[in-house]
């Protein structure tokens, strides 16, 4: 039997990611980083569908792809309405709900969209999602905001945390399922969450203004001071939504949403670039403190992932602010192609239920 590709599509707020592999083995990965100022011209986040799909098909052709071998086509889970974990087909009902923004306007809600649309091309090829940020196993204490008017959702980077869970799992002969995991993504945006026994009981809103502050989004604000910005009549109400999620955090103090930059600053000597990487570094720590509280102390492992990984100075700050709890773990970047791909193969040997989205 010829061996089937299958495309991984992962886009995020500052990058695009993709990857082609035959079965389970990887043929090629790409990343395309985004600069604000490359983004700034498209007003609503559908309006980049073009712009990404693009730039993946343009690599495909380069790379002379045999287009009728692809079996597959998995994209990021955007932001659909609260589902449970697991890997689900994409049709018409999660597009509109994809287009529309449902749960709010994300680069991933492109993943879904740029996947129907390649496999609607293919002669073989159907189009998935798996475990998009939508991914809801909140324990119902967690969703009491302090307001009834409000309740606390969950958004977070549920398939870089399940995926690194799992591999640290694997890494000393355990299951997920039977773990107490903090684990803290950091890339454009910042969630930490408390997984128990293979569920993530809490987790900050990673995308509306929860948690630590990021390299485009501002985390969580003093209330009182945000309702009076709200009503000073300075910035419309979409301005404002850009400055919490896009245009807030380091891109809002520094002019840049590269965190590597932000270090490379403060090693240069750049004191106000020192205080904001620094104030990053003890947010997380923070943060991971109160979800190692919500597993009652009782933590396994914290796992530190994501692009912000990377800079050693962020995970010096961590540990030192959070290593009396438990082990701390680093796994840089994202594990997140390997998993859309994993599944993807799963789901075409039918090994793997796949869900419909309703």
């Amino acid at each position: 039997m010829a061996k089937r590709l299958i495309l991984a599509i992962n886009p995020g707020s500052t990058s695009t990611k993709f990857s082609l592999y035959e079965e389970e083995n990887l043929v090629f990965e790409k990343t395309l980083r985004h600069t604000s100022e490359e983004l700034s011209g498209y007003e609503n986040i559908t309006d980049q569908f073009h712009f990404r799909k693009d730039l993946i098909m343009n690599e495909l052709f380069e790379r002379k792809t045999d287009f009728a071998a692809i079996a597959a086509v998995v994209g990021r889970g955007g932001l659909v309405k609260s589902i449970e974990s697991g890997i689900y087909t994409v049709n018409q009902k999660m597009k509109d709900d994809l287009k529309a923004g449902v749960s709010g306007q994300h680069a991933s809600n492109l993943g879904g969209l740029i996947a129907d649309d390649i496999a609607s091309s293919l002669p073989e090829a159907n189009a998935y999602i798996v475990d998009p940020v939508v991914v809801d196993e909140l324990q119902s204490i967690a969703r009491i905001s302090g307001h009834p008017e409000i309740e606390r959702k969950s958004i977070f980077h549920a398939l870089n945390q399940k995926a690194v869970a799992r591999v640290y799992a694997a890494s000393i002969g355990r299951k997920y399922e039977d773990l107490n995991l903090v684990v803290a993504h950091m890339g454009g945006g910042v969630s930490v969450g408390a997984h128990k026994n293979g569920r993530v009981i809490d987790v900050n809103n990673a995308l509306h203004g929860d948690g630590p502050f990021t390299p485009e989004r501002t985390g969580g604000l003093p209330s009182g001071q945000l309702v009076d910005l709200c009503f000073s009549e300075k910035f419309s109400h979409s301005e404002l939504k850009s400055m919490i999620t896009g245009r807030g955090g380091m891109v809002a103090y520094l002019g840049t949403n590269n965190f590597k930059e932000v270090c490379r600053m403060a090693e240069n000597g750049d004191k106000k670039a020192l205080l904001i990487r620094d104030a990053a570094s003890y947010q997380i720590g923070k943060e991971i403190g109160a979800m190692a509280a919500v597993l009652n102390g009782q933590v396994d492992a914290i796992i530190l992932t994501g692009g912000m990984a990377y800079q050693e100075t962020n995970i010096k700050s961590i540990k030192s602010m959070v290593d009396f709890i438990a082990e701390v773990v680093v796994y840089p970047g994202e594990d997140e192609m390997k998993a859309l791909a994993f599944n993807g193969l799963l789901a075409l040997n039918e090994k793997i239920e796949i869900k419909i989205y309703s």
